[in-house]
């Protein structure tokens, strides 16, 4: 759920070119003027620990500098001291970085990571980075008691287990006691007392205050009478009687007038009881700024000792003052990218008093990262801007004099919140100088009527498009859409691939009609940013859902639309015959045991429509009923109904997308142990192995040819149809900005801020 002073300064630049000196004045002038980057809500958790929010992460970023960078394919730059020359569309770019890393395989299985620093990298204030800076670092990720996004410590680091066993953060140890808890050997009475009857119900009231802010300030104001019913009714929590009666999900209701109106607290209860209890699972699913654990006071963040525990990581080493040995157990292919930290001061986030490798103490208390929770709404590190403030919605940064690449050539640039619906016109009215606007073939429609060309660059606007790092599918769960009781069987795959092949065949009609240029159809289940992604070059490469029961192909060359869809009705027959179907003159008239001659299919289109596959959808419930088949569409204006019956594994078909890593690492979403394995119910040994063959082998070309095994696993089984491939805006005032110097060729892994030292004002 985890979404005219410039015009002035150069006017004034203009009036005082007078003769070399008044050019040289108005190059300055140029230089000063800020570069104004239009953002959603920040949150002032501008920190690469703690940021939580992709505006704040993005301010966090411009102050730092990562171990590792990558190229515009997504691939890592392992020697960035030296630099690396790598190809893309045909174009050599040159790729430099803060470090080089060395990566062994070692014959008694585990695997080392060596870091090894340049020397000219400075902070901010001109201090030099070096290798303690990055064991401070890696320890404030790997503490017991860090509750950031990174999952530096989930990796099988030698040692890790050792030293995070023996404490737990307090607030785990209050919760696993409960109200009734007598044992205060390590928490006190007083502490659970205050615990229980304040902050742990203040910081639920906050967090069911968070979505109603969102909300609110998204504009979603259905409810003029509670804030709170408008927060729950947007979230999918809520929704409306004809008598204008509002209810929960629960069974509870409320008149809505005077003071019979749902509290935060009823709220709460409402989440919970949506996730069986489960408080983390909830926390992490439905928040708009941060967990609820985030909402109470510090203190409750420390770890304190329940047991013995290691001093040090052991496979964190120290190796000279430049150089840092990482040691992991077990070949881990998704590792190098969560080693690549950003690197940050140790004398200004820890205490380098407190600091000393030797005797364990890595700058701040284990357990503790009060110190460094302390400079959260205001960082600094080796990046290319140096933050200064934050104020009305304005993020203010000047450029970082010391940064390893060259001073950036924009002095200032600002983060300035701005609205979805002011995207587009921020930057023609000149209050923005570049924003990241939705984008649909009637925004770009509006886009181009902007310039007077057009065209999507010209003489007022220029708009990049970059691939989303994910894609939409629809998907199918196999133990509620097969034959028998078997969901591997021939059978099961026939009858889901009667369904699928239907749904195929209006997939590039429907998305080019919604995204026009804006998105391309997609014939496997993996983005096409991936670089494991099956390309049309390749030799078996195939269209999904596009050969019959026989394995021949549906479609030939030149059909029409209206002829295509005849034929792949015509093979969707096949399959249904195929799974056991009774077919009677081409229609059918029983389904085999365990199947179904009507399926559910559930889209969050709002009741409206409003969904780039509903036309497809459509298309296909219309065509499969003239064979008795019903494909029953249910337009759910609360996607909390589709997300809870996937999770609860009661969907049987649905629309939807997922969002993608930088690796393309499948353990999450097919193996039988990931978190969303359940969504498709594969459950699978052989996938399960080549899943893990490919995460445990760091040969990337050995990985993508397993991948697409695996690919090809999933299209046969016929659980998941590719849909589209969208892609993602940057829009820039070509009036403002000089288009020559920003980042060429961007990708969703190497946007324009890559590069952003190098952008110039017109």
């Amino acid at each position: 759920m985890k979404r005219s002073k410039q015009i002035s300064a150069i006017a004034l630049a203009g009036t005082m070119v007078l003769g070399m000196t008044g050019s040289a004045t108005a190059v300055y002038a140029e230089a000063e003027t800020p570069l104004v980057i239009a953002c959603a809500d920040m949150n002032e958790k501008f920190s690469e620990f703690f940021a939580s929010s992709v505006p704040d992460q993005n301010v966090a970023d411009m102050t730092a500098a990562a171990l590792l960078s990558n190229d515009r394919a997504g691939e890592i730059i392992y020697h960035g001291i030296e630099g690396e020359t790598k190809n893309y569309n045909g174009t050599d770019y040159f790729y430099e970085g803060i470090a080089n890393c060395d990566v062994t395989e070692n014959e008694d299985g585990t695997v080392d990571y060596v870091f090894t620093l340049r020397d000219d990298v400075k902070f901010a204030d001109g201090e030099v980075m070096d290798a303690d800076d990055v064991i401070f670092s890696m320890y404030a990720y790997l503490d017991p008691s860090y509750d950031g996004s990174s999952s530096l410590y989930a990796l099988p680091i030698k040692g890790l287990d050792a030293y995070r066993s023996g404490t737990e953060t307090l607030y785990n140890v209050i919760l696993a006691g409960g109200e009734e808890n007598t044992d205060f050997s390590v928490v006190s009475e007083e502490q659970q007392k205050q615990f229980f009857e304040v902050d742990w119900p203040a910081a639920q009231e906050a967090f069911a205050q968070s979505i109603c802010d969102y909300c609110t300030a998204a504009g979603y104001i259905d409810i003029e009478s509670s804030e709170v019913a408008n927060g729950m009714l947007e979230w999918g929590f809520g929704s409306l009687n004809e008598d204008g009666t509002f209810f929960a999900p629960s069974g509870a209701t409320w008149t809505l007038e005077g003071d019979d109106v749902p509290t935060l607290a009823d709220y709460w209860t409402e989440l919970v009881a949506a996730y069986d209890g489960d408080i983390d699972a909830m926390s992490e699913t439905e928040q708009a700024d941060m967990g609820v654990y985030g909402y109470l006071p510090e203190d409750y963040l420390i770890s304190v000792e329940t047991g013995e525990s290691a001093p040090n990581v052991e496979g964190i080493e120290k190796v000279d003052d430049k150089t840092v040995k990482v040691t992991l157990t077990e070949v881990d292919a998704t590792a190098i990218y969560q080693l690549g930290i950003a690197v940050q001061p140790l004398h200004y986030y820890g205490d380098a008093e407190a600091y000393n490798y030797e005797e364990n103490n890595f700058g701040f208390p284990k357990g503790d990262l009060s110190i460094i929770r302390s400079k959260t709404t205001c960082p600094m590190g080796a990046g290319p801007y140096v933050f200064e403030k934050y104020e009305n919605k304005i993020a203010y940064l000047k450029a970082n004099e010391y940064y390893y690449k060259g001073a950036p050539k924009v002095k200032n640039i600002q983060f300035k919140t701005t609205s979805e619906a002011d995207n587009v016109p921020a930057v023609v009215q000149g209050t923005v100088d570049v924003s990241e606007p939705s984008i649909s073939k009637e925004a770009l429609a509006n886009i181009k009527g902007e310039n007077s060309n057009g065209e999507a660059v010209g003489d007022v606007l220029a708009v990049t498009l970059v691939d989303y790092r994910g894609y939409g599918y629809i998907g199918m769960n196999s133990k509620n859409v097969m034959v028998g009781e078997d969901a591997g069987s021939a059978e099961s795959k026939a009858l889901r691939k009667a369904i699928g092949t239907v749904l195929s065949v209006s997939r590039d009609v429907v998305i080019d009609s919604y995204y026009g240029e804006a998105a391309s159809v997609i014939n496997y289940p993996i983005s096409n940013t991936s670089w494991a992604a099956p390309q049309k070059s390749d030799p078996d490469y195939k269209v999904a859902f596009s050969v019959d029961v026989d394995g021949n192909d549906i479609y030939t060359d030149g059909m029409s639309q209206e002829e295509k869809e005849a034929a792949a009705l015509q093979a969707a027959l096949g399959f249904f015959e195929a799974a056991g179907y009774t077919v009677e003159n081409g229609v059918l008239t029983a389904a085999p045991e365990g199947a179904k001659l009507s399926y559910e299919l559930m889209i969050g289109g709002g009741g409206t429509g409003d969904h780039p596959s509903m036309g497809i959808v459509t298309a296909a419930s219309e065509a499969l009923k003239t064979i008795g088949f019903d494909l029953v569409i249910n337009d759910l204006t609360d996607t909390s109904v589709l997300w809870n019956a996937i999770e609860g594994n009661t969907a049987e078909i649905w629309c939807a997308a997922w969002s993608t890593t930088i690796d393309p690492d499948m353990f999450q979403i097919y193996h039988s142990e990931g978190g969303s394995a359940g969504h498709y119910a594969i459950y699978n040994e052989e996938l399960d192995e080549m899943i893990m063959e490919a995460r445990t082998n760091t040969d990337q070309a050995f990985r993508k040819a397993k991948y697409k095994e695996c690919l090809d696993f999933v299209v046969d089984y016929a659980v998941e149809i590719p849909i589209y491939q969208r892609q993602e805006a940057e829009l820039f005032s070509t009036q403002r900005i000089n288009m020559d110097t920003v980042t060429p060729d961007q990708t969703t892994y190497y946007g324009w801020m890559s590069e952003i030292e190098k952008v110039e004002m017109n």
